[in-house]
């Protein structure tokens, strides 16, 4: 199995040229809303209009180290690439987020160029907006590239985006993760969303983004991914120069939408990942019995994922979960609370949930780190234990 590193991380106009085949938006990625220019406007009147000044800013980590960033890229040569055969041997970009020293390192790009072009090309976001391949991969992350990293052994967190959104959208997750504590490996999906910047500098655009027949497919092809990934980092092998930072042992995952659903396919293939999240995603297929009894939270909108709500795989999947467990839904929330296109919507200028989505990122941030903090360091957060009146929009369902 080969491995290489890759730390340029903006990429030239050449590389943006390959994503002219992107497909057409599906409404699963950043937006697909109305911009601002053309509420309530003409189509005159909205090519008129002024591009806005948008200068994304992800919430800054609220835990006492700083969040180092390392990007790897990984080759699995042992199978080819799901998605697309032909392309050979499957290659992963994954983004490493670290506890580090404040004040060391540059600032951390939030994408490569080419990244940002397939987010806008796939979600068809107006020039209106203001975002730019510039502007959306110079949003400040609050990480660090080649930051000095804090000594000492630190679980690590797994995370799994949405589908077609690409593993940066939880960006947001893993510097707080990292500034409590936490090294972090966010895992992207090759050549089923927007777009991942690999070892050659190729950003290949989505081969089955818009095909109802392969979404089912891929928790079970995320969770290959994410066992080769753990592999690679706790088998001391070159894949990465600060994987002396990762307690083996103590190892969780977190995913979002369809990310959720990769998490728990992966503790049923993994018995090496001791902890698990679902945030807002339906199980694909629901746990049966004895298949995870390791701890495990849902965390979902209260509109889709209340007791007996729409999504009727989280009512399949509560009996079926055997360790600690815990049912949380948020009012207001919508989808992409818990990733990061809602805050960046909105400083876009884009209508987003009834829930501020500031609050809507801190809210995942504390109960997801409260959860690993409990479950993998075994320290006791009361944050878990029931409703608190700081957290008023935060219902236990169970």
């Amino acid at each position: 199995m080969n491995t290489t590193s890759n730390r340029k991380r903006r990429i030239g106009a050449v590389a943006i040229l390959g994503l002219a085949a992107s497909m057409a938006a599906t409404g699963t990625g950043f937006a697909a809303t109305t911009p601002p220019s053309t509420v309530h406007a003409t189509a005159a009147t909205a090519a008129a209009a002024p591009p806005r000044s948008f200068q994304g800013t992800l919430p800054a980590p609220t835990g006492p180290y700083a969040a180092g960033e390392d990007v790897i890229h990984l080759t699995d040569a042992s199978r080819l690439d799901p998605w697309v055969p032909s392309s050979g041997p499957r290659q992963l970009a994954v983004t490493m987020v670290y506890p580090a020293v404040p004040g060391t390192g540059t600032p951390a790009p939030y994408m490569t160029l080419a990244e940002a072009a397939g987010i806008i090309q796939r979600r068809k976001l107006p020039a209106s907006s203001g975002i730019t391949p510039q502007t959306l991969s110079g949003v400040t992350t609050h990480a660090f590239d080649g930051a000095r990293p804090q000594r000492g052994k630190y679980p690590l967190v797994v995370l799994s985006p949405a589908s077609e959104n690409p593993r940066i959208t939880l960006t947001s997750l893993a510097t707080d993760l990292a500034s409590h504590g936490y090294v972090v490996a966010l895992v992207g999906d090759t050549y089923a969303d927007s777009g991942e910047t690999l070892a050659d500098g190729r950003t290949p655009p989505c081969a089955i983004c818009g095909d109802p027949a392969r979404i089912d497919s891929i928790p079970a092809s995320r969770a290959l991914d994410v066992s080769f990934v753990i592999d690679q980092l706790t088998h001391g092998t070159t894949a990465w120069h600060l994987a002396h930072l990762i307690d083996k042992h103590e190892i969780g995952m977190a995913g979002h939408s369809i990310g959720g659903a990769a998490a728990s396919a992966t503790m049923i293939s993994d018995p090496r990942v001791r902890a698990g999240v679902n945030m807002d995603g339906a199980f694909k297929p629901a746990p049966t019995p004895g298949r995870i009894n390791r701890p495990f939270l849902m965390l979902g909108t209260a509109e889709n994922h209340p007791v007996d709500g729409q999504d009727t795989t989280w009512g399949q999947a509560w009996p079926a979960l055997g360790g600690y467990k815990k049912w949380l839904t948020v009012a207001g929330a919508d989808h992409f609370s818990f990733a990061d296109q809602d805050l960046l919507l909105e400083e876009a200028g884009f209508p987003t949930s009834p829930l501020p989505p500031e609050r809507g990122m801190m809210i995942t941030r504390a109960y997801v780190t409260a959860f690993f903090d409990q479950t993998l360091k075994e320290i006791h957060r009361p944050l878990l234990d029931g409703p608190s009146p700081n957290n008023p929009e935060v219902l236990f369902e169970y």
